[in-house]
């Protein structure tokens, strides 16, 4: 009889132990996943935030200064330090987001 309850005992508490066993699991993977994805972002904004600006890209518009970018496109950002707001980085060449601006 004594033998029957511990067999009925252990028997209750092996899933409490494989859930544990498995969200032990889950989180260790879902840490390393986070940390990738932290690293991989860390290292496009250092890899984007560096992209070199040619002074022949620079254009001055009286009244508005000196910008970046083609000052006939729609999205042009009129700034020193983007091109346009839908494609920052550029380049303008062949842009598939060019929309001539309506005068």
């Amino acid at each position: 009889m004594m033998l029957e309850t511990i067999l009925i005992f252990i028997v209750g508490l092996i899933p409490a132990f494989v859930s544990l066993i498995m969200m032990r699991k889950a989180e260790a993977q879902a840490r390393e996943q986070l940390q990738s994805a932290i690293a991989a972002s860390a290292n496009h904004r250092f890899q984007s935030s560096f992209t070199p600006i040619m002074p022949q890209e620079y254009q001055y518009v009286e009244g508005i200064g000196y910008f970046l970018g083609d000052n006939t496109c729609r999205f042009n950002a009129r700034s020193a330090y983007l091109r346009c707001a839908v494609n920052p980085s550029g380049p303008c060449q062949e842009c598939p987001y060019y929309e001539s601006k309506e005068l």
